[in-house]
């Protein structure tokens, strides 16, 4: 093990510096008093300026890339050195929570500021990303930062439009970045050895288990679906019961299946329901048609998958019980992304060490994890919060949970880094 560990005084001080600077970027937001900060909009320029300016202060040499990420460099021992990378996103859904994402690029800033405070250079540098877009608020595509990064843009992605109708390309041109030189983010995959993330849990599972931290084995993949149950409209007056094609009694049986059996399959996936027509959609009208989305979600492609085939044979059953047809189609699929079993390993040394013991977990939610994977190793850690409150003003992180999360952190990393130069 490193030598380098943040002892707990230091820490406090740190992750006091981290909350005051989420309250700050918190400001940053195109909306007063509700925070908004969207891919390429002034704001994001803005929240760009104020990390890279901490970024310097950490000893870091700086830029903004050509997708429009932040990003820091602290040399190892020798320059040029291979990095581990480290970071999250800058960018929000809208009427936000102040920690998703921002929280792990300032705790990131905060272990290469331990380092430059000690004047300490490790065996392999220390690179942080701010990441542009991961919440894909503005244009509706996500991952632009993280793909930007990777180089796996779709060059379909330009000529997507924002609500007003201005493309990608033309908001990165407003801002002063070349859409012609995206190419010029992509890193080579000897760039970088590993990439870690720290990120708040955005679920109830650390605060159940009454821990601050917890590591991540997977990133759920998804698959998301438009479905249909299309039987016959009747008078409501006059229709028997008992010659009804109720095509809403034959959605809202499958929904209690879905709700009883996804357990079943395995307590780590979960799925949703979470649209809902109704035709003709009159309170005297037997529904002829119901259109409804159906989003399930699992740490492992294979569960995943029996569990989406379960049910939708299940529907079709209802369905033909019922004289009614189903229809569906699968219009989103990203597969599960596992995090690297040695960092995981890593992770949880260092989390026991800091509070007795570990919490492996899955990540419901995606990060830019997702698209790092493609090219190199990664590792993501937990913070607690609240409730497990995201995506909402009411999310809330623990000044202490902070200071064990950057304490273990900083383990991870120097540990990380002495071991791979062994």
């Amino acid at each position: 093990m490193s030598d380098c560990l943040l002892n707990a005084q230091a820490a406090q001080v740190a992750a006091a510096r981290v909350m005051a600077r989420c309250d700050a970027l918190a400001e940053l937001s195109e909306t007063p008093g509700m925070l908004t900060r969207v891919y390429l909009s002034p704001e994001h320029l803005r929240a760009n300026a104020l990390v890279g300016k901490w970024m310097k202060a950490a000893g870091m040499h700086v830029w903004q890339d050509s997708v429009g990420n932040i990003c820091g460099r602290y040399e190892g021992q020798t320059e040029a050195a291979q990095a581990i990378l480290l970071g999250s996103h800058l960018d929000t859904v809208r009427n936000a929570g102040r920690y998703d994402g921002m929280l792990g690029v300032l705790a990131a800033i905060e272990t290469v500021q331990y380092l430059h405070d000690r004047g300490q250079r490790l065996p392999l540098a220390l690179e942080i990303i701010g990441f542009a877009d991961e919440e894909g608020t503005r244009f509706g595509i996500t991952l632009l930062g993280s793909r930007g990064l990777t180089g796996s843009w779709p060059e379909s992605w330009m000529s997507h439009p924002d609500g007003n109708g201005i493309t990608v390309e033309q908001a990165m041109r407003d801002i002063g970045l070349k859409p012609h030189l995206l190419w010029q983010a992509a890193r080579d995959v000897e760039d970088f050895a590993a990439y870690l993330e720290l990120h708040i849990e955005q679920g109830p599972c650390l605060e159940q288990a009454q821990l601050a931290l917890g590591v991540v084995t997977a990133i759920n993949g998804a698959r998301r679906l438009n479905c249909r149950f299309t039987g016959e409209a009747g008078h409501a007056g006059t229709v028997p019961m008992s010659h009804r094609k109720d095509a809403l009694a034959a959605a809202a049986e499958w929904m209690v299946y879905v709700e009883q059996r996804t357990p079943q399959h395995d307590p780590q996936l979960v799925a949703t329901v979470g649209t809902l027509q109704c035709q003709p959609g009159a309170v005297n009208v037997i529904p002829g048609e119901v259109a409804l989305t159906l989003d399930v979600r699992g740490p492992q492609d294979r569960p995943l998958a029996e569990l989406l085939s379960d049910l939708l044979v299940q529907a079709e059953a209802i369905a033909l019980r019922r004289g009614l047809t189903f229809s569906s189609d699968e219009y989103y699929r990203i597969p599960a992304t596992a995090c690297d079993d040695g960092l995981q390993a890593a992770l949880g040394r260092a989390v026991t060490r800091v509070q007795g013991r570990s919490l492996a977990l899955p990540s419901g939610a995606g990060h830019d994890a997702i698209a790092v994977a493609e090219r190199w190793p990664v590792g993501m850690l937990f913070v607690r919060c609240d409730r497990g409150i995201s995506h909402h003003p009411a999310e809330a992180v623990l000044p202490g949970d902070v200071a064990q999360a950057l304490q273990a952190y900083v383990e991870v990393v120097s540990d990380f880094a002495t071991r791979r130069s062994e």
